[in-house]
């Protein structure tokens, strides 16, 4: 699911995928885990969210997963 977030290039469907799966863990737990606010965890992750890499890695670490590059 968020492979097929991340291919899309839309950085609205990357951060609407990663609140989905996010909200399917809790975001209480969340909130725990990565330091933030649940608040801004919703504002971040939700399809018109912005949210800055550093957001983006504490959610994908607390997640259990892990981004990699690999050539185009």
């Amino acid at each position: 699911f968020l492979s097929d977030a991340l291919d899309s290039g839309d950085t609205a469907v990357v951060a609407a995928a990663l609140g989905v799966i996010a909200r399917t863990k809790g975001m209480r737990e969340l909130a725990k885990q990565t330091g933030l606010s649940r608040e801004s965890l919703y504002k971040a992750l939700r399809e018109d969210g912005n949210p800055e890499l550093n957001t983006t890695l504490k959610v994908v670490r607390a997640l259990g997963l892990k981004l990699t590059a690999q050539a185009a």
